[in-house]
Protein backbone atom coordinates (compact mmCIF):
# COMPACT_ATOMS: atom_id res chain seq x y z
CA UNK A 1 0.00 0.00 0.00
CA UNK A 2 1.39 3.37 -0.70
CA UNK A 3 1.35 6.02 1.73
CA UNK A 4 -1.44 8.43 2.25
CA UNK A 5 -1.88 11.40 0.13
CA UNK A 6 -1.01 14.65 2.62
CA UNK A 7 -4.29 16.50 1.60
CA UNK A 8 -6.71 13.64 2.42
CA UNK A 9 -8.72 13.21 5.07
CA UNK A 10 -11.00 10.27 6.26
CA UNK A 11 -14.02 12.08 7.70
CA UNK A 12 -17.20 10.95 10.11
CA UNK A 13 -19.56 11.97 11.12
CA UNK A 14 -19.33 13.46 14.86
CA UNK A 15 -20.66 10.71 17.79
CA UNK A 16 -21.29 13.53 20.30
CA UNK A 17 -23.95 15.96 20.62
CA UNK A 18 -23.53 19.13 22.20
CA UNK A 19 -23.94 18.04 25.66
CA UNK A 20 -21.83 15.27 25.69
CA UNK A 21 -18.91 17.73 24.04
CA UNK A 22 -19.76 19.84 26.97
CA UNK A 23 -19.54 17.41 29.42
CA UNK A 24 -16.15 16.15 27.83
CA UNK A 25 -14.34 19.20 28.33
CA UNK A 26 -15.55 19.51 31.92
CA UNK A 27 -13.92 16.28 32.68
CA UNK A 28 -10.50 16.79 30.70
CA UNK A 29 -10.68 20.64 32.44
CA UNK A 30 -11.33 18.01 36.25
CA UNK A 31 -8.43 15.82 35.43
CA UNK A 32 -6.18 18.52 34.62
CA UNK A 33 -6.68 20.44 38.02
CA UNK A 34 -6.49 16.57 39.45
CA UNK A 35 -2.94 16.37 38.29
CA UNK A 36 -2.15 19.78 39.46
CA UNK A 37 -3.92 18.87 43.10
CA UNK A 38 -2.07 15.41 43.22
CA UNK A 39 1.32 17.11 42.38
CA UNK A 40 0.64 19.79 45.02
CA UNK A 41 -0.59 17.02 47.64
CA UNK A 42 2.35 15.07 47.17
CA UNK A 43 4.88 17.82 47.45
CA UNK A 44 3.02 20.09 50.15
CA UNK A 45 6.64 20.28 52.15
CA UNK A 46 7.63 22.76 49.34
CA UNK A 47 5.11 25.06 50.17
CA UNK A 48 4.69 27.10 52.84
CA UNK A 49 1.40 28.45 54.60
CA UNK A 50 2.33 32.00 56.01
CA UNK A 51 -0.48 32.19 57.47
CA UNK A 52 -0.59 29.28 60.67
CA UNK A 53 2.28 27.70 58.83
CA UNK A 54 0.71 24.56 58.04
CA UNK A 55 -0.56 23.04 54.80
CA UNK A 56 -3.60 21.15 55.06
CA UNK A 57 -5.29 19.31 52.38
CA UNK A 58 -8.01 22.31 51.84
CA UNK A 59 -5.32 24.67 51.88
CA UNK A 60 -3.09 22.35 48.83
CA UNK A 61 -7.29 22.59 47.08
CA UNK A 62 -7.08 26.50 47.42
CA UNK A 63 -3.22 26.60 46.59
CA UNK A 64 -4.15 25.07 43.04
CA UNK A 65 -7.27 26.16 42.41
CA UNK A 66 -5.85 30.28 43.06
CA UNK A 67 -2.70 29.18 41.45
CA UNK A 68 -4.92 27.47 38.10
CA UNK A 69 -6.87 30.95 38.05
CA UNK A 70 -3.20 32.92 38.00
CA UNK A 71 -4.86 34.99 41.22
CA UNK A 72 -1.87 34.21 43.95
CA UNK A 73 -2.50 35.66 47.14
CA UNK A 74 0.58 35.24 48.39
CA UNK A 75 -0.53 32.90 51.71
CA UNK A 76 0.48 30.26 50.35
CA UNK A 77 3.92 29.92 48.20
CA UNK A 78 6.38 27.47 46.88
CA UNK A 79 9.68 27.65 48.73
CA UNK A 80 11.03 24.91 47.52
CA UNK A 81 13.15 24.47 44.10
CA UNK A 82 11.13 21.51 43.08
CA UNK A 83 7.78 23.05 44.07
CA UNK A 84 9.10 25.89 41.85
CA UNK A 85 9.91 23.72 39.23
CA UNK A 86 6.28 21.88 39.08
CA UNK A 87 4.70 25.00 39.06
CA UNK A 88 6.99 26.20 35.94
CA UNK A 89 6.76 23.21 33.87
CA UNK A 90 3.58 21.06 34.53
CA UNK A 91 0.77 23.76 36.17
CA UNK A 92 1.83 26.36 33.78
CA UNK A 93 1.04 24.48 30.76
CA UNK A 94 -2.11 22.95 33.11
CA UNK A 95 -3.63 26.63 33.38
CA UNK A 96 -2.67 27.97 30.04
CA UNK A 97 -4.25 24.29 28.25
CA UNK A 98 -7.75 25.18 30.51
CA UNK A 99 -8.07 28.58 29.69
CA UNK A 100 -7.65 27.38 25.69
CA UNK A 101 -10.84 24.85 26.53
CA UNK A 102 -12.85 27.73 28.35
CA UNK A 103 -12.20 30.01 25.44
CA UNK A 104 -12.93 26.84 22.80
CA UNK A 105 -16.36 26.19 24.57
CA UNK A 106 -17.59 29.93 24.45
CA UNK A 107 -16.64 29.98 21.31
CA UNK A 108 -18.01 26.87 20.07
CA UNK A 109 -21.41 27.07 22.86
CA UNK A 110 -21.60 31.04 22.41
CA UNK A 111 -20.06 33.29 20.00
CA UNK A 112 -20.10 30.99 17.01
CA UNK A 113 -23.51 30.09 17.43
CA UNK A 114 -24.47 33.79 17.61
CA UNK A 115 -22.52 34.69 14.72
CA UNK A 116 -23.75 31.85 12.94
CA UNK A 117 -27.65 32.74 13.70
CA UNK A 118 -27.05 35.95 12.83
CA UNK A 119 -25.52 35.68 9.71
CA UNK A 120 -28.09 33.14 8.71
CA UNK A 121 -30.77 35.46 9.61
CA UNK A 122 -28.37 38.41 7.54
CA UNK A 123 -28.53 36.44 4.71
CA UNK A 124 -32.41 35.34 4.27
CA UNK A 125 -32.92 39.10 4.70
CA UNK A 126 -31.25 39.42 1.30
CA UNK A 127 -33.40 36.56 -0.02
CA UNK A 128 -36.10 37.59 -2.34
CA UNK A 129 -37.01 37.01 -5.88
CA UNK A 130 -34.06 34.59 -5.96
CA UNK A 131 -33.45 31.04 -7.45
CA UNK A 132 -33.22 27.91 -5.47
CA UNK A 133 -31.61 24.62 -6.92
CA UNK A 134 -32.03 21.55 -5.02
CA UNK A 135 -29.41 19.12 -5.61
CA UNK A 136 -25.62 19.77 -6.82
CA UNK A 137 -24.61 16.87 -8.86
CA UNK A 138 -23.83 16.69 -13.07
CA UNK A 139 -26.86 18.47 -13.10
CA UNK A 140 -27.00 20.38 -10.60
CA UNK A 141 -23.76 22.33 -11.20
CA UNK A 142 -24.85 22.75 -15.24
CA UNK A 143 -28.14 24.38 -13.77
CA UNK A 144 -25.88 26.92 -12.04
CA UNK A 145 -23.39 27.63 -14.83
CA UNK A 146 -26.36 28.62 -16.77
CA UNK A 147 -28.54 30.84 -14.23
CA UNK A 148 -24.94 32.75 -14.07
CA UNK A 149 -24.08 32.99 -17.66
CA UNK A 150 -27.98 34.29 -18.59
CA UNK A 151 -27.30 37.02 -15.79
CA UNK A 152 -28.34 35.63 -12.56
CA UNK A 153 -26.44 37.33 -9.50
CA UNK A 154 -24.90 34.69 -7.52
CA UNK A 155 -25.53 35.83 -4.36
CA UNK A 156 -29.39 35.31 -5.00
CA UNK A 157 -29.13 31.35 -5.75
CA UNK A 158 -29.31 29.35 -3.24
CA UNK A 159 -27.73 25.35 -3.12
CA UNK A 160 -29.46 22.82 -1.31
CA UNK A 161 -28.26 19.50 -0.98
CA UNK A 162 -27.20 16.75 2.05
CA UNK A 163 -23.37 16.62 1.11
CA UNK A 164 -21.33 19.10 2.61
CA UNK A 165 -18.89 18.63 0.14
CA UNK A 166 -21.01 19.40 -2.17
CA UNK A 167 -22.55 22.48 -0.73
CA UNK A 168 -18.88 23.51 -0.27
CA UNK A 169 -18.46 23.18 -4.12
CA UNK A 170 -21.45 25.59 -4.69
CA UNK A 171 -20.41 28.20 -2.68
CA UNK A 172 -17.15 28.47 -4.62
CA UNK A 173 -18.75 29.07 -7.49
CA UNK A 174 -20.00 32.29 -5.38
CA UNK A 175 -23.33 31.05 -4.77
CA UNK A 176 -25.47 30.63 -1.44
CA UNK A 177 -25.15 27.22 0.22
CA UNK A 178 -27.44 25.09 2.75
CA UNK A 179 -26.48 21.68 3.78
CA UNK A 180 -29.85 19.46 4.12
CA UNK A 181 -32.95 17.48 2.95
CA UNK A 182 -34.73 19.71 0.01
CA UNK A 183 -37.49 17.31 0.68
CA UNK A 184 -37.96 18.91 4.42
CA UNK A 185 -40.31 21.99 4.66
CA UNK A 186 -37.59 23.52 7.53
CA UNK A 187 -34.93 23.33 4.81
CA UNK A 188 -36.42 25.07 2.85
CA UNK A 189 -38.13 27.87 4.91
CA UNK A 190 -34.19 28.33 5.91
CA UNK A 191 -33.50 28.91 1.56
CA UNK A 192 -36.58 31.12 2.54
CA UNK A 193 -38.66 29.86 -0.78
CA UNK A 194 -41.51 31.72 0.00
CA UNK A 195 -40.14 34.45 -1.50
CA UNK A 196 -37.92 32.50 -4.07
CA UNK A 197 -39.20 33.62 -7.61
CA UNK A 198 -38.14 29.61 -9.25
CA UNK A 199 -37.27 26.22 -7.50
CA UNK A 200 -35.38 24.35 -9.91
CA UNK A 201 -35.45 20.25 -8.43
CA UNK A 202 -32.62 18.34 -9.82
CA UNK A 203 -31.99 15.88 -7.04
CA UNK A 204 -31.09 12.70 -9.37
CA UNK A 205 -33.72 10.55 -7.63
CA UNK A 206 -37.34 11.08 -9.48
CA UNK A 207 -39.62 9.93 -5.80
CA UNK A 208 -37.48 12.41 -3.83
CA UNK A 209 -37.61 15.06 -6.77
CA UNK A 210 -41.79 14.49 -6.45
CA UNK A 211 -41.31 15.44 -2.59
CA UNK A 212 -39.51 18.03 -3.04
CA UNK A 213 -42.10 19.42 -5.70
CA UNK A 214 -44.78 18.81 -3.43
CA UNK A 215 -43.09 20.86 -0.22
CA UNK A 216 -42.28 23.30 -2.65
CA UNK A 217 -45.19 24.05 -3.79
CA UNK A 218 -46.69 23.95 -0.55
CA UNK A 219 -44.72 26.69 0.94
CA UNK A 220 -44.30 28.78 -2.49
CA UNK A 221 -47.77 28.35 -4.34
CA UNK A 222 -46.72 31.11 -6.50
CA UNK A 223 -42.88 29.79 -7.33
CA UNK A 224 -42.53 28.55 -10.89
CA UNK A 225 -41.26 24.93 -9.66
CA UNK A 226 -39.44 22.84 -12.29
CA UNK A 227 -38.04 19.41 -11.97
CA UNK A 228 -35.84 16.80 -14.06
CA UNK A 229 -37.08 13.24 -13.83
CA UNK A 230 -35.47 9.84 -15.20
CA UNK A 231 -38.18 8.00 -16.09
CA UNK A 232 -40.94 9.30 -18.83
CA UNK A 233 -44.06 7.61 -16.60
CA UNK A 234 -43.17 10.14 -13.77
CA UNK A 235 -44.20 12.95 -15.59
CA UNK A 236 -47.01 12.86 -15.09
CA UNK A 237 -46.73 12.50 -11.21
CA UNK A 238 -44.19 15.17 -11.08
CA UNK A 239 -46.59 17.56 -12.59
CA UNK A 240 -49.53 16.40 -10.11
CA UNK A 241 -46.61 17.36 -7.66
CA UNK A 242 -47.01 20.84 -8.63
CA UNK A 243 -44.43 21.61 -11.04
CA UNK A 244 -44.30 23.85 -13.72
CA UNK A 245 -41.78 22.08 -16.46
CA UNK A 246 -40.63 18.98 -16.68
CA UNK A 247 -37.43 17.75 -18.50
CA UNK A 248 -36.40 14.52 -19.54
CA UNK A 249 -33.17 14.86 -20.26
CA UNK A 250 -33.40 11.10 -21.39
CA UNK A 251 -36.30 11.75 -23.97
CA UNK A 252 -34.38 14.70 -25.30
CA UNK A 253 -31.20 13.12 -25.53
CA UNK A 254 -32.95 10.64 -27.87
CA UNK A 255 -34.66 12.75 -29.61
CA UNK A 256 -31.65 14.56 -30.22
CA UNK A 257 -29.24 12.15 -31.19
CA UNK A 258 -32.47 10.54 -34.00
CA UNK A 259 -32.42 13.92 -35.34
CA UNK A 260 -28.92 14.13 -35.33
CA UNK A 261 -28.36 11.11 -38.05
CA UNK A 262 -29.41 13.29 -40.76
CA UNK A 263 -30.03 16.91 -39.42
CA UNK A 264 -26.16 17.55 -37.88
CA UNK A 265 -27.09 21.29 -38.36
CA UNK A 266 -30.49 21.18 -36.65
CA UNK A 267 -29.08 19.50 -33.26
CA UNK A 268 -26.48 22.14 -33.13
CA UNK A 269 -28.96 24.96 -33.68
CA UNK A 270 -31.22 23.48 -31.06
CA UNK A 271 -28.36 23.14 -28.83
CA UNK A 272 -27.01 26.58 -29.63
CA UNK A 273 -31.13 27.77 -28.82
CA UNK A 274 -31.43 26.31 -25.55
CA UNK A 275 -28.07 27.61 -23.61
CA UNK A 276 -26.50 30.62 -23.13
CA UNK A 277 -23.39 30.38 -24.83
CA UNK A 278 -24.14 30.14 -28.69
CA UNK A 279 -24.92 32.84 -30.78
CA UNK A 280 -28.87 32.80 -30.08
CA UNK A 281 -31.25 32.26 -27.23
CA UNK A 282 -34.67 31.51 -26.81
CA UNK A 283 -36.34 33.78 -24.26
CA UNK A 284 -40.09 34.13 -22.80
CA UNK A 285 -41.69 37.56 -21.91
CA UNK A 286 -44.77 39.56 -21.65
CA UNK A 287 -46.03 41.41 -24.68
CA UNK A 288 -45.64 45.18 -23.82
CA UNK A 289 -48.18 47.54 -24.53
CA UNK A 290 -46.57 49.14 -27.62
CA UNK A 291 -47.20 45.62 -28.96
CA UNK A 292 -50.90 44.85 -28.66
CA UNK A 293 -52.63 44.75 -31.71
CA UNK A 294 -49.91 44.07 -34.22
CA UNK A 295 -48.97 40.63 -35.47
CA UNK A 296 -46.12 38.74 -33.83
CA UNK A 297 -44.34 39.29 -37.22
CA UNK A 298 -43.50 42.82 -36.87
CA UNK A 299 -42.04 42.33 -33.16
CA UNK A 300 -38.45 43.57 -32.96
CA UNK A 301 -36.56 42.45 -30.23
CA UNK A 302 -36.19 38.65 -31.68
CA UNK A 303 -38.48 36.68 -33.52
CA UNK A 304 -41.12 35.45 -32.44
CA UNK A 305 -41.99 31.61 -33.00
CA UNK A 306 -44.54 30.98 -30.26
CA UNK A 307 -47.80 32.83 -28.19
CA UNK A 308 -48.84 31.31 -25.01
CA UNK A 309 -52.01 33.25 -24.73
CA UNK A 310 -54.60 31.27 -21.59
CA UNK A 311 -54.24 28.08 -21.28
CA UNK A 312 -53.34 27.77 -25.34
CA UNK A 313 -50.66 27.90 -27.94
CA UNK A 314 -50.50 29.62 -31.19
CA UNK A 315 -47.59 29.09 -33.73
CA UNK A 316 -46.33 32.12 -35.10
CA UNK A 317 -48.36 31.08 -38.88
CA UNK A 318 -51.30 30.45 -37.37
CA UNK A 319 -54.00 33.37 -37.40
CA UNK A 320 -53.97 34.01 -33.36
CA UNK A 321 -50.44 35.68 -34.52
CA UNK A 322 -51.86 38.40 -36.63
CA UNK A 323 -52.97 40.14 -33.51
CA UNK A 324 -51.38 40.28 -30.47
CA UNK A 325 -53.31 40.79 -27.24
CA UNK A 326 -52.60 42.17 -23.73
CA UNK A 327 -51.40 39.33 -21.32
CA UNK A 328 -49.92 37.21 -24.39
CA UNK A 329 -46.53 35.79 -23.48
CA UNK A 330 -44.39 35.73 -26.32
CA UNK A 331 -41.79 32.90 -27.30
CA UNK A 332 -38.97 34.71 -29.19
CA UNK A 333 -35.29 33.43 -30.73
CA UNK A 334 -32.76 36.53 -29.74
CA UNK A 335 -29.34 37.23 -30.79
CA UNK A 336 -26.30 37.21 -27.48
CA UNK A 337 -24.39 39.47 -29.13
CA UNK A 338 -21.59 36.26 -29.12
Amino acid sequence: MTASTPWLRLQRPDVLGPGASLGLRALLVLALIGIALAGHWFDRGGLRDNIDNHVSFVDVVYFTAITVATVGYGDIVPVTDQARLFDTFVVTPIRLFIWLIFLGTAYDFIFKRIWDRWRMQNIQRQLHGHCIVCGYGSSGEATIGELIRGGSEPLQIVVIDKDPERVAKAVACGVTGLTGDASHNEVLSAARVETACAVLVCTGRDDTAALVVLSARKLAPGAHVSAIVKSAENEALMRQAGANVVVNPVDLGGHLLARATGSAHVVDYVTDLVTNMGRVCLQERSVTASEVGKSMADVTTGLGVRIHRGSGVIGFWEDGARSLQRGDLIVEIVPTGR
